[in-house]
């Protein structure tokens, strides 16, 4: 990592891309984050987040309007240029997502194409757009979900959609080696943050539930994906490249 790097990530006014751009920051490298809807919440990000070494700029992106990713890119474009005086990403992580928990047989046409749209076709779309301005031996890793591995209740719409993100990793960093892009899946677990109305961090029932499948004894914090990610973005894992690494704790051995 140099301190002139610049990381991509969405969602990073809160929770798990929260954390990674704060992780990331700390290592001095500047990041461009994206929130959907709550600007009072991204502004508030920037100014903690930013630093001596680095800092944090938010731009406004709906992951599941993919019709708005090239006048979107463009923005990032100029942001590059006008803030950090350079043409070029890094790192691109793929963060932004929510949760409509049903089961498979009571999931409604509406609830599939919004899954679909915010975590398969969203962010692969969004990567394509990316692409001219992600610099050769950059990094992409794409935020997934522990839960392609073993069964939670009201989870197979959203694990599903996850677990075709995990596919198509393996096929970018197939067809993106040439320009020495690596590309990983990173797989959190049960995480006490806001995400999917918070009730892994509220429910204390939900909280301890989860707990006791896992080794380790707790849920996980944001801090342990956003450091993973950190360490995973960082030269000595230069060489891991089209893998699924899981960061849970050991959540359902």
């Amino acid at each position: 990592m140099s301190k002139h790097d610049i990381a991509f990530v969405t969602g990073a006014n809160r929770g798990i891309g929260y954390s990674v751009a704060k992780n990331l920051i700390a290592s001095g490298i500047n990041v461009i984050g994206t929130y959907h809807s709550n600007e009072d919440e991204a502004k508030a990000a920037e100014a903690a987040l930013g630093g001596e070494t680095a800092k944090l700029r938010m731009l406004r992106l709906d992951i599941a309007d993919h019709k708005s990713f090239a006048d979107f890119t463009q923005q990032v474009k100029a942001l590059l240029e006008s803030e950090f005086g350079q043409q070029k990403l890094n790192y691109v992580v793929q963060n932004a997502g929510n949760i409509i928990h049903t089961r498979f047989d009571a999931a409604t046409s509406e609830q599939l194409d919004n899954q679909y749209n915010v975590h398969f076709k969203g962010p692969c779309l969004l990567t394509v757009a990316l692409l001219p301005l992600i610099s050769d031996g950059g990094r992409i890793l794409n935020i997934t979900s522990a839960a392609t591995r073993f069964y939670l209740t009201d989870h197979g719409p959203y694990s599903a959609m996850k677990a075709a993100t995990e596919v198509i990793s393996l096929y970018m960093a197939k067809e993106l080696s040439a320009r020495g892009i690596t590309v990983n899946a990173v797989a959190p677990g049960a995480v006490a943050s806001d995400f999917g109305g918070g009730l892994v961090r509220d429910d204390a029932g939900i909280n301890k539930s989860l707990a006791d499948i896992t080794p380790l004894g707790r849920v996980g914090q944001p801090d342990d994906i956003g450091a993973a990610v950190r360490a995973l973005l960082s030269d000595d894992m230069r060489w891991v490249n089209g893998q699924r690494i899981e960061v849970t704790g050991g959540q359902s051995l």
